[in-house]
């Protein structure tokens, strides 16, 4: 939950993580986090107004992601959206949950250089999107079949161990020599800039059944830094690959996956290498954040992207594109 003012400064920006709460069952539950979204997000809207030292009344227009998505999670979001946008007498902006994330990197960056290529990079998503300016969009490329984020988890799963998976694989890489075990580089046709992933899992699995680790940590963090430099070259291959061939002067990387540090790291040293800026949130904005709404929400607002209050969320919704 966030309050942002002249689309420049957060007032606030309140974080709820359920990650413990979906730990034990190793993946998000849909029901429990719909439980927990009705829980918290009354004291949370609340929390941001009182540490923004702001009022409902000052509010001017009320930002609400409203897909894709859990239907049971954005149900609440968008009910109480509404309720204010009609209490308040306020425009109710609806937001793409991308779009969010593609925002968050003008949180930290209000000079960015256009056009951009941003790689958007998570659990559930890996797209690429050409971006003339802020708001404008066309999809260059996504994955066929996996998310990199959903494969990093699996890859945990499959070593044995917890939820999230992708923050115990990048702790597990830094350990390990990502050269001892290969895993392949999928789909790098040069023709598109979509991914693939599936692969990968199979891959590993296939590793793992010939194997013997016997506990061993030190091979356990062997195959997790090679199945990671895997996913995150492919990430990085194509990117880069787009950057060239659409001549932009500017990356981004966005999304959950953007708090990997191999990824990170790659992406950074690529610009450099041909004199562009890259603009990647601190980590903080990488996973899924009111801020990065409410800045979105703000540039969708200035488009005069006002909703109605027969706005329903769409589960399966796809970013609209102007690019």
């Amino acid at each position: 939950m966030a309050v942002l003012e002249d689309g420049k400064r957060l007032l606030a920006d309140i974080l709820s993580s359920q990650v413990d709460l979906h730990k034990k069952y190793g993946g998000v539950v849909p029901e429990l986090a719909c439980r927990r979204h009705i829980e918290t997000v009354d004291p949370l809207v609340r929390q941001a107004l009182e540490t923004s030292g702001r009022t409902f009344q000052q509010l001017d227009a009320i930002a609400v992601t409203i897909g894709p998505g859990l239907i049971g999670a954005l149900l609440v979001g968008v009910s109480l959206a509404k309720a204010l946008s009609y209490a308040l007498k306020i425009p109710l902006v609806p937001v793409h949950h991308l779009e969010g994330h593609i925002a968050s990197a003008f949180i930290e960056h209000t000079d960015i250089m256009f056009p951009s290529v941003a790689l958007v990079v998570s659990g559930g998503h890996t797209n690429l999107y050409y971006l003339s300016k802020a708001g404008e969009y066309r999809l260059l490329g996504k994955t066929i079949d996996d998310a990199a984020g959903e494969v990093l988890d699996k890859g945990a799963r499959m070593l044995g161990y917890g939820y999230p998976g992708g923050p115990i694989i990048d702790q597990l890489a830094q350990k390990g020599d990502p050269q001892r075990v290969l895993f392949p580089r999928p789909y790098r046709s040069s023709l598109n800039y979509d991914f693939s992933f599936s692969g990968l899992k199979t891959s590993l699995l296939q590793t793992l059944s010939r194997m013997k680790l016997d506990n061993d940590p030190g091979m356990h963090a062997d195959i997790a830094a090679g199945y990671q430099a895997a996913v995150v070259d492919s990430l990085v291959e194509k990117t880069f690959s787009a950057v060239e061939k659409e001549k932009v002067n500017s990356v981004m990387l966005v999304g959950g996956v953007a708090a990997n540090s191999v990824l990170r790291r790659k992406i950074k040293e690529g610009a450099e290498r041909i004199g562009i800026p890259a603009y990647i949130p601190s980590h903080r904005y990488c996973t899924d954040n009111g801020a990065m709404i409410a800045m979105a929400g703000m540039i969708r607002y200035d488009k005069g992207m006002i909703a109605s209050l027969d706005l329903n969320p769409e589960p399966n919704l796809e970013l609209l594109l102007t690019a």
